[in-house]
């Protein structure tokens, strides 16, 4: 097996660094000007095509070698995702509410000054 960083495979790397850089890419193309912030759409595709073709084209066998006699097993599990869950809706509600309260904040006319 190839070396780990941080407890993490390669793969997970791989995928993190792929979606990092298309995250980049869609913020730098949204200040674009003309056509050329749709591009975003096919960046993000191109991120998801790449991502399914290194999930499901895994590089090592599908058959485990023999497992040692004691196996760790991670009691925490659920847990786990169920933290991830509740992790990702916080994120996706504070995304939400800076969408409403910051992005998309009404910009008032200013009174003319009168005479």
């Amino acid at each position: 097996m190839a070396g780990m960083a941080l407890g993490l495979g390669p793969g997970v790397l791989l995928l993190q660094l792929l979606w990092g850089l298309a995250l980049l890419l869609c913020l730098a193309l949204s200040r674009a000007a003309g056509r050329a912030r749709f591009a975003v759409v096919l960046v993000t595709l191109g991120a998801a095509i790449l991502s399914a073709a290194l999930l499901l084209f895994p590089r090592e066998e599908e058959r485990p070698a023999a497992a040692a006699v004691d196996e760790i097993v991670d009691t925490f599990f659920i847990g786990r995702f169920v933290l991830l869950a509740v992790m990702s809706l916080v994120l996706l509600a504070c995304l939400f509410l800076l969408l409403i309260y910051h992005l998309m904040e009404p910009m008032y006319a200013k009174p003319l000054p009168s005479s």
